[in-house]
């Protein structure tokens, strides 16, 4: 039997696909940019086209590249940047407008329609988000309500609306499958999580027309097969799911009370938080966690707007260093950060804050601080807002009756730095763990399409193989990490005012 995976990693900013072995060890992989569109300020778009074609010459790259046949591939699992939204025609297969990505903000005003009508926490209730122009569902009416003839075409049951997995899969299968995971169907504000089924009511508060969506499975599943000329063989796709999901699905975070956070360009944590759907009181937002079987499962969810990004303004707009690579070096020139704090509130703040009118700001300046200062305070920026948000995390989990998370997975670019690190464990009081395979979120969906195919039996199987490459334990006392945490709250408080 094949005992190859291929995951179909689908980003904001590249398509990659990476072919692993059984023992999720990584063969080959390849990687291609794509286009940014901004049509307008706060507008983001992608060309579908382009996505799928970048997607598909990365497969076919790193099949040459392992020296493998699709033959050798068990089965083929894709993870995606979720929330973005594309709509097509089911006939031609072509879309009716450009991919509206996640980052996008046009959905605004009607986002605020819905929140002046007292509408919210119905949305809460049944999907575990915020009414957020972040999430599909407005984006989708969006199009139906701007595009000429959208509206017509797809009430007559003529288009199809699908996050980027469903795109793909429908480009794999020759549009023989117009399908989603539950993971990303959780994205959209229009799933109830708690029957994993399309919502009328929701619906219909959006306007949208049920013939438009695609069928909902769990995250390990065989969708279809792809048509064999684009491979070279017709091969089973057998998991999907969202990025982050998929990512604490990599990490092993199977079961409750267990987190992972990643670190790019800015950070993501998840906490599986079991079949129990809770709602938070500390800023979290609930998702459907990937689910091997139909039963619904679910994680909180809090994200950092700024984090490995902090890094790129030193490079970019600061000029302090020349390559991303320099800044560990610059920040250890110093022993501490000399007082300095840097809140990277570019584009305001996200959980557990929730204040998008904050600002950046560097404070505890003196004829002392030197560029190294702020590089070292910089880096630290990334593990206090993610301090905070695990904090808010493990308030949750005990309210809930559970326990306080006790350690802290990460993946992502920003994770090799030992620096940043070490005073993550520091600030938390909790292990940091970094696994051997830093790339989660395609490891996740090697494993949920390994699950459907046989290549494993079991999530213990799984569990058994997640490997630590280093784990970092705290060595500061708690009063002094507590000292520290009260000072980046403060400085907080002073980028809002």
């Amino acid at each position: 039997m094949s005992k190859y995976l291929l995951a179909l990693d689908q980003g904001t900013s590249s398509s990659r696909s990476i072919v692993f072995d059984a023992q999720g060890r990584i063969v080959a992989m390849a990687q291609r940019e794509f286009r940014q569109i901004y049509p307008q300020p706060g507008w983001v778009e992608h060309d579908p086209k382009e996505i799928w074609a970048t997607q598909l010459a990365t497969a076919q790259e790193a099949l040459a590249k392992a020296r493998l046949k699709a033959g050798d591939i068990a089965s083929i699992g894709i993870t995606n940047q979720r929330e973005t939204t594309v709509v097509w025609n089911r006939r031609t297969g072509e879309p009716v407008y450009n991919a509206i990505v996640w980052q996008d903000r046009r959905a605004e005003p009607t986002c605020a329609a819905l929140r002046a009508r007292g509408l919210e926490e119905s949305f809460k209730r049944k999907t575990g988000l915020i009414v957020d122009a972040y999430f599909s569902g407005t984006k989708l009416k969006w199009i139906l309500d701007n595009v000429a003839g959208a509206r017509a075409a797809a009430e007559a049951g003529e288009l199809a609306f699908g996050t980027v997995d469903s795109w793909l899969m429908w480009q794999l299968t020759g549009g023989a499958v117009h399908a989603t995971d539950v993971s990303n169907a959780s994205r959209t504000l229009m799933l109830n999580v708690h029957t994993n089924t399309w919502d009328e009511e929701l619906l219909k508060l959006l306007d949208v027309p049920v013939a438009v969506l695609p069928a909902v499975f769990p995250s390990s599943h065989v969708y279809g097969h792809t048509k064999a000329e684009l491979l070279g063989a017709s091969l089973p796709i057998g998991g999907v799911a969202g990025d982050q999901q998929s990512a604490l699905f990599g990490q092993a975070c199977f079961r409750s009370g267990l987190a992972k956070n990643t670190y790019g360009t800015g950070c993501f944590m998840l906490m599986h938080t079991g079949s129990q759907f809770q709602t938070s009181a500390n800023g979290l937002i609930t998702t459907s966690a990937a689910q091997p079987t139909g039963m619904p499962e679910f994680a909180f969810e809090g994200s950092v707007f700024i984090g490995g990004a902090v890094v790129q303004w030193l490079r970019d707009g600061l000029h302090a260093i020349r390559a991303s690579g320099e800044v560990q070096q610059l920040a250890q020139s110093v022993p501490d950060s000399g007082g300095v704090l840097f809140v990277p509130a570019f584009t305001g703040l996200g959980a557990p804050y929730w204040k998008p009118e904050a600002r950046g700001a560097i404070v505890g300046l003196t004829r002392g601080s030197t560029v190294a200062h702020i590089a070292r305070a910089a880096l630290e920026s990334i593990a206090f807002q993610s301090a905070a948000l695990l904090q808010a995390m493990s308030r949750d989990a005990v309210a809930s009756g559970g326990a306080p998370v006790a350690e802290l997975r990460v993946d992502g670019g920003a994770c090799v730095n030992d620096l940043l690190m070490q005073f993550q464990a520091d600030l938390l009081g909790i292990p940091v763990v970094r696994p051997q395979v830093i790339e989660t979120t395609a490891l996740g969906a090697a494993y949920l399409a390994g699950l459907s195919c046989g290549v494993y039996k079991s999530l213990d199987e799984l569990a058994a193989q997640w490997q630590v490459e280093r784990r970092f334990l705290p060595t500061l006392s708690r009063e002094r990490a507590q000292e520290l945490m009260q000072r980046w709250e403060h400085a907080v408080a002073q980028a809002t005012l």
